[in-house]
């Protein structure tokens, strides 16, 4: 499980809003100088904290520490479904205009219209699986006050 520390900024029925702190590596990445994120995060352009809902059987008040997590097979799964599909779908409608004999510029927007679709069915996919409590952050467990570096 990915565990990250926030704070409770809002409480709902079996869930609450929670800040976390967002930790920048830019410091320590080989790309540190040619990379957009960091120079937005240089320029204190980004935000640095984040919301994010967590489910919680807890009995938690706004301003409480606690840790939330999240699976680490979810986090594989998302960032598979939402990075390597589209470009799946690039390259499989491109080779299938190639295969067609298009003009270069078919293929192009081919590819590009492939990468339109498969986003679209992505998108489609996390909106029907969004409310699914499987697929949701967990409140894993409340600091102690003392116990807070947030």
């Amino acid at each position: 499980m990915i565990e990250e520390q926030g704070r409770v900024v809002a409480v709902e029925s079996g869930a609450v809003w929670v800040e976390t702190l967002r930790k920048s590596t830019c410091s320590s990445c080989s790309a540190n100088a040619g990379c957009g994120q960091g120079l937005l995060d240089k320029l204190g352009v980004s935000g640095r904290r984040g919301h994010v809902r967590a489910l919680s059987d807890l009995q938690l008040r706004i301003g409480d520490a606690v840790v939330i997590g999240v699976r680490e097979d979810l986090l594989v799964r998302g960032s598979l479904l939402v990075y390597l599909v589209p470009l799946l779908g690039l390259f499989a409608a491109a080779l299938l205009a190639n295969q067609l004999a298009l003009g270069e510029p078919l293929v192009i927007l081919c590819g590009f219209l492939g990468m339109l679709v498969a986003w679209c069915g992505v998108r489609w996919h996390s909106l029907r699986t969004a409310h699914d409590p499987a697929l949701q952050p967990v409140v894993v467990r409340a600091l102690l006050a003392g116990a807070a570096a947030f």
